[in-house]
């Protein structure tokens, strides 16, 4: 039996009477799977003192913050804490007129890396998820790193470009050398502002922090539902606490594959980015009557190049170029509800109205040093998590190829996470998570078949890893998040594995939600 596995078979909130303390010289990972026992012990006693949330966290009073500590390396489970802060929502127990029993905490993490799950408690006021909110406290979190959770930064707020800037499909020499020199600066900033405890924050540790957190909130067992990046700390927290699952939720899934993470699950992103812009434009072609912008894909693209052409001579508003547009755009491969506005903001700008674009894709000064955090807490987890390429010539060689057949995230893909091949730190080898039969409880999978942020090969490849799980595929649709949304079969399989325990088939599948309706500009 696996070390893992056995670390796991413990099940129990009081767990130091059985896990004995590493001796000196322990093979790597017996260290952190006993910091893990321990600070799950302290978190059980400790529990979550549930409050008035701060002033910047603001809701109705129904929702309750509290925190919870977890050790910042769990190799060494008495050093340095660090405080997660935690939001929740209790149960209503009512369901329509009736009264439904409690079922525990539903923990759930939004992605990123870098996102903060604080405001996920208030879903339960959305019709769609009502009846889950009935049965269930509704938890949501900071992750290590992300807003008052022991914050990272790499870089000063007020540094933060507000555009315009470039966004070159194929970019030149001089070019690409800027960037390299901005993605080494970056690296070395995110160790000079947060200090070399940054290697501490990784996959590996949040699903470790997941534990703790489930201790806190006096649950034997885990119920969590994980979105995007969510659900590949959850893939790991499924490989390593197998025994404290209860119920398991992977919705639009990253592909687990140590060969995959990271490097090559983001050149899979932008091939998939490519297809869901041109779902997009086919989309806006079809509705050429509303937006004017072409009557084929072709010809929205054509429109879409002349506005980028007209933002690098003179940028909208002064603030948005060609980096603004494509960063703007970008949000339509994530969601389709985005189309009409998009669609419509471009028509505007090209005929001589660039208010809806500047609005849409202008920087918003308010919110840099929450976009600061964010990326700083994605580049130091992926960093971390996994080997890069070291080498400028891998990584040219590759987007170069990459960006003659999907040109629209491929750069941009690149230089978000360039940082990595110039990272001072050492990293890690990614867990090869692989369950057997009876190991884990069924996980439900749930996975658009165009999604473009998380492809649904990672939906596929994660089904075939985690024994006994089953995997709900929404046909010929790409939105990235789909639990709870616009699709009523997607969200029956939801309710009824989180509500009553019931596993759907190992294969399903639903009908694409409706797209979304042209809106024309305003």
């Amino acid at each position: 039996m696996r070390a893992a596995v056995l670390c796991a078979a413990v099940g129990s909130l009081v767990l130091t009477a059985v896990v004995a303390a590493p001796a000196a010289g322990a093979p790597p990972g017996r260290a952190e799977r006993y910091g893990t026992a321990v600070a799950a012990e302290r978190a059980a006693a400790d529990g979550i003192r549930f409050g008035t949330c701060s002033e910047d966290q603001d809701g109705p009073a129904t929702l309750q913050c509290g925190t919870v500590t977890v050790p910042l390396d769990y190799a060494r489970p008495g050093g340095r804490q660090i405080e997660l802060t935690v939001s929740r929502v209790r149960a209503t127990g009512k369901d329509g007129g009736r009264s439904v029993p409690r079922q525990g905490s539903l923990v759930f993490n939004p992605g990123g890396p870098g996102a903060s799950g604080m405001y996920f408690p208030l879903i339960g006021m959305v019709p769609e998820w009502k009846r889950i909110a009935s049965a269930y406290d509704l938890v949501g979190y900071a992750p290590r790193g992300v807003g008052r959770s022991a914050p990272l930064s790499c870089q000063d707020p007020a540094t933060l470009r507000r555009g315009p800037s470039p966004a070159p499909a194929h970019p030149s020499e001089a070019y690409k050398k800027e960037r390299i020199a901005r993605a080494k600066a970056y690296a070395r900033g995110c160790v000079e502002r947060s200090g070399r405890a940054v290697r501490h924050f990784s996959s590996v540790n949040n699903a470790r922090d997941l534990d703790v957190l489930r201790a806190a909130l006096g649950e034997r067992r885990l119920t969590f539902m994980g979105a995007s990046y969510g659900t590949y700390f959850g893939a790991l927290y499924a490989e390593l606490f197998p025994s404290h699952v209860r119920r398991m939720v992977l919705d639009s899934v990253v592909n687990p594959d140590p060969a995959k993470v990271w490097y090559r699950n983001n050149l899979d992103q932008s091939v998939a980015f490519e297809r869901r812009w041109a779902d997009f434009r086919a989309w806006t072609a079809r509705h050429d009557k509303v937006y004017g912008l072409g009557r084929t894909r072709e010809e929205v693209q054509r429109s879409y190049e002349r506005a980028k052409a007209r933002l690098a001579a003179e940028p909208a508003g002064g603030v948005v170029g060609p980096g603004q547009l494509q960063g703007a755009f970008l949000d339509t491969g994530y969601y389709d509800d985005y189309w009409p506005q998009r669609a419509a903001a471009l028509s505007a700008y090209l005929k001589g109205d660039p208010k809806p674009l500047v609005r849409q894709a202008g920087p918003h000064p308010d919110a840099a040093k929450e976009q600061e955090n964010g990326r700083a807490v994605y580049t130091a987890v992926e960093c971390n998590d996994a080997p890069w390429p070291r080498s400028w010539h891998t990584w040219d060689r590759d987007n170069t190829r990459l960006a003659r057949v999907a040109p629209f995230e491929t750069w941009s893909n690149a230089w978000m996470n360039l940082p990595c091949a110039y990272w001072p730190l050492p990293r890690r080898r990614p867990i090869d998570v692989r369950t057997f039969p009876g190991e884990l409880p069924p996980v439900l999978i749930l996975a658009a078949e165009r999604d473009a942020a998380t492809p649904y090969a990672g939906a596929l490849e994660t089904h075939r890893r985690l024994s006994g799980s089953a995997l709900v595929t929404e046909r010929a649709a790409g939105a990235h998040g789909i639990g709870g949304g616009p699709n009523a079969c997607v969200n029956a399989h939801l309710d009824a594995y989180l509500l009553q325990g019931r596993v759907p088939a190992p294969e399903s599948t639903c009908a694409p939600h409706k797209e979304p309706k042209p809106a024309p500009p305003r």
